[in-house]
């Protein structure tokens, strides 16, 4: 088995005992239990869990709970309030690289892709396989194969190059290859140029994936809070989950840092238990690096 089929392998089971735990939580399953969820004995999950996540499973629920979600709101609201008035609203942190976007204008939005190359790959990530498109003015397209309408590598493609119809598309591995390595890599120099998005919806889309950017790793807030940022005044929440859901640049424009007021977690476009990995992944590493 090639090292890209066991990383993916290993993401599904840590998948299924997210999706287990989700399920089960208020039983409050021991790490046998868990384990046997998806066909492991304790010592082997233990050990395949800390490989993944470098922490040990109960560490990382931690991370999940909702009283920690709660603070992780409260103690987010300074640092995000400070990065959108210093004007962030462009560009974002993420993993100590700079990721910049641009927004394709009315007539470009018009034209879908006309007269434009995009080439795209399909890759292993710590989250599963996923499928990234890019462009000359940046990456335009990210998101996972399990979670496409029918779990396949051409529905996922299909989605997410929707809106580029006109494009010329084609496969690129050699391309794409080294933008993976960038985006998922924990460990980056401090020379590299920043990562670029071009970003394709509406006027209120781009505003609301614009200010997604400036919540950093380990970082949480509401689809309330994000909608006073921007200076929305009707339903927030309904709102800023219909444009969250319209994001195709999955990560790397993060939409999955964003929660219920409650602190519950809250649905995801690339599934919700994906969106808990996520989120777990990148507190344990705040908490690293802190």
């Amino acid at each position: 088995m090639s090292n890209s089929s066991a990383h993916n392998r290993d993401y599904g089971r840590i998948s299924a005992a997210l999706r287990y735990l989700d399920e089960n939580f208020q039983a409050q399953p021991s790490l046998g239990e868990i384990a046997a969820s998806v066909g492991l004995s304790e010592f082997h999950f233990q050990r395949l869990f800390t490989r993944w996540v470098g922490i040990s499973p109960k560490k990382f629920l931690r991370h999940l709970s909702l009283e920690c979600a709660k603070r992780c709101l409260e103690s987010s609201a300074s640092v995000l309030d400070a990065a959108y008035d210093a004007g962030l609203s462009g560009p974002g942190r993420l993993h100590d690289l700079f990721v910049t976007c641009d927004a394709v204008t009315p007539g470009e939005y018009k034209a879908r892709g006309e007269g434009m190359t995009i080439r795209y790959g399909y890759h292993s990530s710590p989250f599963g396989e996923c499928v990234l498109l890019t462009t000359d003015r940046g990456i335009c397209g990210l998101g996972f194969v399990d979670t496409a309408p029918v779990g396949s590598r051409d529905a996922a493609l299909v989605h997410l190059a929707a809106g580029w119809s006109n494009a010329r598309i084609i496969r690129d591995q050699p391309m794409t290859a080294p933008l993976i390595q960038r985006i998922f890599n924990a460990v980056h120099k401090s020379g590299d140029a920043p990562l670029h998005v071009l970003l394709r919806g509406t006027a209120f889309q781009i505003k609301v994936w614009r200010a997604l950017l400036t919540i950093p790793p380990g970082h949480l807030t509401t689809y309330g809070e994000l909608g006073r940022r921007i200076g929305y005044q009707g339903n927030a929440a309904r709102a800023i989950g219909r444009a969250n859901g319209g994001n195709l640049i999955s990560y790397l424009v993060p939409c999955h840092r964003v929660i219920r007021k409650t602190g519950a977690i809250g649905g995801y476009r690339w599934g919700r238990e994906r969106k808990l990995a996520l989120i777990g992944w990148e507190a344990s590493r705040t908490e690293a690096a802190a």
